[in-house]
């Protein structure tokens, strides 16, 4: 498989070869830092950061089938630090987009039931359904088993549910 044989030479220093991989996953950080900053602005000042912390620490990769994994992780932590560093609520700015006022109302109805989530279910969804990691990833990252991994996902998805459920728009039997 290419990916692992570019992560490998990444991680021995090659430069070109981590420059080839950020450019395969930049789509993938920018998507996870704009899920958590709300604006392009600090998510390209993420996506930035992360680039550079990953660089620094590219060594520390153990296993290179959970390269992506890795490198999301980053982002995830790197967001949240970002968040409670500037001890701000995250503002429903999803009623704008980058054109102007959006006509998505499901759109803003799902980040509007997101953020009523912790921010461990959230981090959850997010690479399961917006990253599509595969659960068993996800348990290697988390260093947790993958039937709590499961359980948990499926409480999350619950509580999504609910949210749903107590505004009247969905009924589920």
């Amino acid at each position: 498989m290419r990916g692992k044989s570019l992560v490998k030479r990444a991680i021995k220093g090659d430069e070109e070869a981590f420059l080839e991989l950020i450019h395969s996953y930049q789509e993938a950080l920018y998507r996870t830092a704009i899920s958590y900053v709300k604006n392009e602005e600090d998510a390209l000042e993420a996506v930035q950061e992360v680039t550079y912390r990953a660089y620094r620490s590219i060594k520390t990769v153990k296993e290179p089938a959970y390269f992506k994994t890795w490198l999301i992780r980053i982002m995830m932590n790197y967001c949240l630090d970002v968040l409670k560093r500037s001890n701000r609520e995250i503002v429903e700015e999803s009623l704008i987009n980058r054109t102007g006022v959006s006509e998505d109302f499901t759109y803003m109805e799902v980040e509007e039931a997101l953020l009523t989530l912790s921010d461990y279910e959230r981090e959850l969804l997010h690479l399961k359904y917006f990253e599509g990691v595969k659960i068993k990833d996800i348990a290697v990252m988390w260093n947790t088993p993958e039937g709590t991994i499961k359980t948990r996902l499926h409480k999350a998805l619950r509580a999504l549910r609910n949210n749903f459920d107590e505004k009247g728009d969905v009924k589920r039997v």
